[in-house]
């Protein structure tokens, strides 16, 4: 029974290490946006941009509350 059935499902095992390859993608992607050592660098960032006079206070800010929903927010809901 192996057999036969791994011959009418060979024609996927491309589509299916396609989307494999996107759920690995998607997994290595939510790592980084709520890697502490990422965020820590971006909230860097910011503060060196408005301390060099790059951002305004309201950019500061907007930039701040985006990191803080990101992390804060339900999870595949970054970018909405």
């Amino acid at each position: 029974m192996g057999l036969i059935s791994s011959l009418f499902t060979w024609p996927l095992a491309p589509m299916r290490g396609v989307i494999r390859l996107g759920e690995l993608i998607q997994e290595q992607v939510e790592r980084e946006l709520h890697d502490p050592a990422v965020v820590r660098r971006e909230l860097e960032t910011i503060e060196e941009a408005r301390n060099e006079g790059r951002m305004s206070e309201e950019e500061t800010a907007q930039a701040m509350e985006e990191i803080l929903a990101r992390l804060t927010g339900p999870p595949g809901e970054e970018g909405r």
